[in-house]
């Protein structure tokens, strides 16, 4: 029998991490992702020796580009990893951008820290990994199409099938092979929610015997879209009316790219107030041209009507769209006063350029703030939506008087009913375990499979391991 270890991402939606041995000794890694919120015990664990050999792994296997499920590859070629790493041809493609960000900031990061240390007499402290270990790691990856089963080691056959979370996401199969007998497992990665613009619908499969799921939202729903979208267009005009700005937190990679298309329908209507949309992120510039470059994967609904509107770039579908890449366009947006929608990162306020237009903004009541998704404990985000009077922003305590709004329709992971629909396409009850959720929310979907399925679904411990 193979074994499974659970190694990431167990009880916690971050540090996406899964070893599967066969016993004709294939070693093959599923994820490598880093834990991810900014607490210091995030940061010891993903310094941490890897609970593994890096050598002896015969390839390395990846859903999706998010750093929670890619972000340690740099670690792992840097502690000797030499062998392929397998994911979809856009993964590999936001990968490419995403990490050389990641170890951008970390190199920043131990600078920053290195100048306290120095003036303390302390000795200086190491990135976690260099621009060098990102682009050994890169040099590694295999682009492979969807649906087209591959060798990725002796006895493991893997297929990657569209998942609907981000551009170049995927559900991983794999086949394993071992001493004549065949067992399936299946990871859902992470699914999408069905109303996300611009993806496909998460792949429904039929044959496994194992299956890892997600959890992220096991607890409950999403709010219905068009309702987010209805509530958003009014924000807007209030904004407008009002005669501030509009201020959008947003991830880079996905969500951006959702509030663009929706925006874009928005001025495509006539409902869209607003003179001016910034782009105010140097990354998801980026990923809207990575994104651009694989528009045939989009949903043929969706790429069926850019195509018919001959429409190629965001630019196309929203013209009021401004990119502001570099560190001076940025600035000159804090000259404008009213009209203006800017998107920014990072998503939750830790960082970024978002926290200067705070620091413009924030303190005015005829502004509006929109968080377009879950805002995490501990974050800068999170303070602002418990109703902080004030926040430290950029050393400075600015008071929050803008309008703050938090819009719940815009996730791009499966609300619970999307979840049981997926998983309920199996032939026969596979063995299920429950991954990738914080364990509140995986307790609930536990008990909510069992009343509509009578299915059973084990929660595993971090450094359990199966058979499969």
């Amino acid at each position: 029998m193979a074994l499974l270890s659970f190694l990431g991402a167990i009880q916690e939606v971050t540090g996406s991490c899964y070893l599967v041995e066969t016993r004709d000794g294939s070693r093959v890694l599923l994820e490598c992702g880093m834990r991810q919120g900014g607490r210091r015990e995030e940061e010891e664990v993903n310094a941490r020796p890897f609970p593994f050999d890096p050598g002896s792994l015969d390839a390395v296997v990846i859903s999706h580009a998010h750093i929670d499920h890619s972000g340690l590859l740099p670690r792992l070629a840097a502690a000797g990893y030499q062998g392929p790493i397998f994911a979809t041809e856009a993964t590999c493609e936001l990968m490419n951008l995403m990490l050389l960000d990641a170890a951008h900031l970390q190199e920043n990061d131990a600078a920053w820290e290195n100048k306290w240390q120095a003036r303390l007499g302390k000795p200086p402290v190491q990135p976690l990994y260099t621009t060098a270990d990102a682009e050994k790691a890169l040099s590694l990856c295999r682009p492979q199409p969807y649906s087209a089963a591959l060798q990725v080691a002796p006895g493991v056959l893997v297929t990657f099938h569209p998942a609907g979370h981000i551009l170049g996401s995927a559900i991983v199969e794999m086949e394993l092979h071992d001493h004549h007998l065949t067992r399936r497992l299946v990871f859902s990665g992470d699914l999408g929610n069905t109303c996300t613009p611009l993806m496909r619908d998460p792949t429904p499969l039929s044959r496994a015997d194992v299956v890892l799921l997600e959890s992220t939202y096991g607890d409950r729903n999403h709010r219905n879209s068009e309702e987010t979208l209805e509530e958003f267009a009014e924000i807007l005009q209030k904004a407008y009316r009002d005669g501030g700005n509009v201020l959008i937190p947003s991830f880079a990679v996905g969500r951006t790219q959702d509030l663009l298309f929706y925006l874009g329908r928005f001025y495509q209507e006539g409902r869209l107030p607003q003179q001016a949309v910034f782009l105010d992120s140097p990354m998801a510039i980026r990923a809207n041209a990575i994104y651009a470059r694989f528009a045939e994967e989009f949903d043929p609904l969706d790429r069926d009507l850019l195509r018919a509107k001959g429409i190629k770039r965001a630019e196309d579908w929203l013209p009021i769209l401004r990119m502001t890449p570099t560190p001076e366009e940025s600035m000159a947006i804090n000259r404008i006063k009213s009209g203006a929608i800017i998107i920014a990162g990072s998503g939750m306020c830790t960082g970024g350029r978002i926290v200067h237009h705070f620091k413009h903004n924030l303190w005015r009541q005829e502004c509006h703030l929109v968080f377009p998704g879950f805002q995490a404990q501990g974050t800068l985000g999170r303070r602002i939506v418990d109703g902080a009077g004030s926040v430290k922003v950029l050393h400075q305590r600015i008071a929050v008087r803008a309008q703050v709004h938090t819009l719940g329709g815009f996730s791009a992971h499966a609300g619970q009913s999307q979840l049981i629909d997926w998983v309920q396409h199996f032939d026969h009850h596979p063995e299920l375990y429950l991954v990738h959720g914080e364990r509140e929310k995986m307790l609930i979907l536990q008990q909510t499979l069992h009343e509509r399925l009578n299915w059973t679904a084990s929660i595993p411990e971090r450094g359990e391991q199966i058979a499969i």
